[in-house]
């Protein structure tokens, strides 16, 4: 059985410039997450699925033989022409695997000790087509200017309200056929794995950018700790 992490890594992200190959304190996110995905023994193989030429450099450099593989991106599926549903349909096309194994950058404090538990608990439970990491959400929540999860009279604590939870897509786990069927990593039928919240941290804007930094600067440089504990 092949199970393959892929990295999605594309140019032009419109929020934050480069985010995935500029400086990240000693690193960059892409190196950052390779090397994670190093420790994961359940991997068959690393796949960075990108139209940079500057990660394919990268990549061919440092890891070239080393277990991590470059797909070449045709730059539709890098335009935002093209939809979400289409991008993951064509990552599970182009993907040689029989599991795949969803890794984006942009999650970087996720441990490899979690991306194993994902894939050992996907493949050893029946019944679901996927599994995502999730982070548990207690806001009070609204929609079209009314409450979404309690009610207005008889407001809880917050600790009490209902337990709903966001995508966070730290990890997803998903069979290619499945993938592909759905046009999405996200099936009908997903089981979730709820994550601390550093590992939720999820880099889209500027400022989630500058804040990730500092923390990995604190616990992984100057505590030297490691994220693979």
């Amino acid at each position: 059985m092949k199970i393959t992490a892929v990295i999605p890594i594309r140019t032009g992200s419109q929020r934050v410039k480069d985010k995935n190959l500029r400086a990240f304190a000693n690193t960059n996110l892409m190196e950052l997450k390779i090397k994670n995905l190093l420790q994961v023994p359940e991997l068959t193989s690393i796949v960075v699925n990108t139209n940079s030429e500057e990660a394919i450099r990268i990549v061919n450099e440092s890891y070239g033989g080393g277990g991590v593989n470059i797909h070449r991106r045709e730059e539709y599926y890098a335009s935002s022409r093209c939809s979400g549903s289409e991008f993951f349909r064509h990552l599970g096309e182009v993907t040689d695997t029989d599991i795949f194994v969803y890794c984006p950058c942009t999650s970087p404090f996720v441990k490899p000790k979690t991306v194993s538990q994902c894939i050992n608990q996907f493949l050893s439970t029946s019944g679901y087509d996927c599994l995502a990491t999730v982070s548990s959400v207690k806001e009070f929540l609204w929609l079209d200017g009314k409450p979404m999860n309690y009610d207005l009279a008889h407001a809880p604590n917050s600790q009490n309200l209902p337990d709903v939870v966001a995508l966070n897509f730290g990890v997803t786990v998903v069979r290619k056929e499945d993938l592909i069927k759905n046009s999405n990593i996200i099936g009908r039928n997903p089981q979730f794995v709820v994550t601390t919240e550093i590992e939720a941290i999820d880099i889209d804007t500027p400022l989630d950018f500058y804040i990730a930094e500092q923390l990995y600067t604190k616990l992984y440089i100057e505590q030297k700790d490691l994220l693979d504990k």
